[in-house]
């Protein structure tokens, strides 16, 4: 950073997204304070306006530069906002002048790139925090959501295996995803053919058990994230997960059907009350107004995951059935990005 007690100087990459955009909502929401704040994206959307102050114009809104031309000097932090081109090209230079909170793909996989959650394994992040610059990635959204709900059990009684099918949103696919979901709706309805393009078949009034590619394995590389990324967070190796990704006809919001096995008796009590002090979960009890999480309702209220349905699994002993619900793109993907963010710069003052 300039000096430690200056504020930051962002670059948010991608900015056009729906993580770009939702990162920008973030910084604003929590009033983050900047020096400069750059808005950067590819070839196709430089020049247009990014409405990045409430009520503010259009004439006077930022407008998108080009990532190409940057000079990352120029910047403290940087947000690629999951276009995983852009962060594959320009990442890891970025790092060498900032601290790079990356959303996308590209760099997970690498041992030496901390992966986080910033409300389960923050402290991962110290040995980049001291190095004043760095590269971090940030597991997908369902892995942020299972390993948030995870942590705290995990703690309580050691998880022995999870199975877990997640209900995916469209939103996970970007917004010509959720532009085909919108359109096939409207095309069903007037009684016309839908086109089926974005998932390779139809998706609106429709369940889809593939995200992402399907591997020699039979397993889909999306199935392989989840499993990769939440045994890393958890710092569980040879945690056995397996699961079934699902994408379901919903614009915003994961849910997940999870069930856990622990190494030591856990009451569904003991549950509760674990998740409910846990950082970034709200535990939605079953005689409440709410009664349990769904997409629609509570995940718009994107600052939480949702936990809900939480009983003792009848066919198991030492096992919990539990289901879960977090908005993809603003909880696990825009706020865990800008936590993170505060996380490092606070630790640098």
């Amino acid at each position: 950073m300039s000096s430690a007690n200056s504020p930051p100087r962002i670059a948010v990459v991608g900015v056009s997204s729906l993580i770009g955009e939702a990162v920008l909502a973030e910084l604003r929401a929590r009033k983050v304070v900047r020096a400069e704040l750059h808005a950067l994206d590819d070839e196709r959307n430089i020049g247009r306006p990014v409405t990045d102050e409430e009520g503010e114009s259009r004439s006077r809104s930022p407008l998108v530069g080009d990532v190409a031309a940057f000079d990352f000097s120029r910047a403290d932090l940087v947000f690629f906002c999951g276009r995983a081109a852009l962060a594959e090209r320009y990442a890891e230079a970025a790092a060498a002048h900032a601290w790079v909170i990356d959303s996308g793909a590209a760099f997970r996989a690498r041992d030496a790139v901390p992966l986080i959650v910033a409300d389960v394994n923050a402290a991962a992040l110290d040995a980049v925090g001291a190095r004043g610059h760095g590269l971090i990635a940030l597991p997908g959204s369902a892995s942020v959501a299972l390993a948030t709900a995870l942590a705290p059990l995990h703690a309580l009684a050691g998880l022995s295996r999870v199975d877990v099918a997640t209900y995916q949103a469209v939103s996970g696919s970007g917004r010509a995803a959720m532009d085909e979901l919108a359109g096939e709706t409207v095309a069903m309805l007037s009684g016309k053919k839908p086109r089926g393009r974005a998932f390779g078949r139809q998706i609106a009034f429709n369940v889809i058990p593939q995200v992402d590619a399907i591997e020699a394995d039979g397993a889909t590389r999306e199935e392989r994230r989840l499993w990769e990324e939440t045994r890393r967070v958890l710092d569980a190796p040879r945690l056995a997960i397996n699961a079934t990704a699902v994408r379901v006809p919903v614009f915003f919001g994961h849910s997940l059907a999870v069930h856990a096995t622990f190494e030591r008796p856990l009451s569904v009590a003991q549950a509760a009350a674990a998740l409910g002090s846990a950082l970034g979960i709200s535990v939605i009890e079953a005689g409440s107004a709410a009664e349990f999480p769904t997409p629609a309702t509570l995940a718009e209220a994107p600052d939480k995951v949702y936990v809900g349905r939480l009983r003792a699994d009848l066919t198991r002993d030492r096992a919990l059935n539990f289901w879960v619900v977090a908005d993809n793109v603003r909880k696990c993907a825009a706020h865990n990005a800008v936590s993170v963010a505060q996380i490092l710069v606070n630790r640098s003052r």
